[in-house]
């Protein structure tokens, strides 16, 4: 069977959204394109290591290109998106690797989600050698999500991932660990129950 590559070059929308209450919410990337839309499901620390690697990927192509790169500094007022996912959210995959790069020549960042992959060996280096086989089989592998946003929109994607990570359950002043609506036990307070 042949590898499933969801191809958006380049997306109408490229964002990070979620569904579900603050502690129990399930992330997505979703990619749209005219009626096509596909959504893969990942873990909250993706989401914040996909925005942050993607901020400090693109100052450093300003920074290499001596200011000429066609990618502003902070996301664009006119490319910001804050319109909640698209529905129905129907997961494509479970993404387990994600991979960024800038093409110079298009002055385009692509990001690439792969699905998840359980694979069995009987030792590490077994391990190893499957891996290895996984990554290079380009016709074979787990299905695949690649995008080719343009500097404006990788700003904006970014700049909506982190908002989106931080916009969960605000933090306990004492201990630093997300308080639920009905509060939680606090460490700090030998286990007596703080309200929210």
């Amino acid at each position: 069977m042949s590898r499933q590559v969801f191809l958006y070059d380049p997306p109408d929308r490229f964002v990070a959204g979620t569904v579900g209450l603050p502690g129990r919410r399930t992330f997505f990337l979703q990619a749209t394109s005219g009626p096509r839309v596909t959504s893969v499901a990942l873990e909250k620390t993706q989401v914040a290591a996909l925005a942050e690697r993607m901020d400090e990927l693109l100052d450093e192509v300003v920074r290499r290109s001596g200011g000429s790169a066609a990618v502003p500094a902070v996301a664009p007022a006119e490319v910001s998106d804050t319109a909640p996912l698209d529905t129905p959210v129907e997961e494509e995959f479970r993404v387990g690797t994600m991979a960024l790069a800038w093409d110079g020549e298009e002055e385009r960042m692509i990001v690439e989600a792969q699905a998840l992959v359980e694979l069995e060996a009987d030792t590490d280096e077994d391990l190893a050698e499957a891996e290895e086989r996984l990554l290079q089989d380009d016709e074979n592998g787990p299905p695949m999500l690649r995008v080719r946003l343009t500097g404006a929109q990788a700003r904006a994607f970014a700049k909506r991932a982190l908002d989106v990570v931080n916009a969960g359950r605000p933090p306990c002043p004492l201990c630093s660990l997300p308080l639920d609506p009905e509060g939680h036990v606090c460490p700090r307070q030998n286990g007596y129950r703080r309200g929210a």
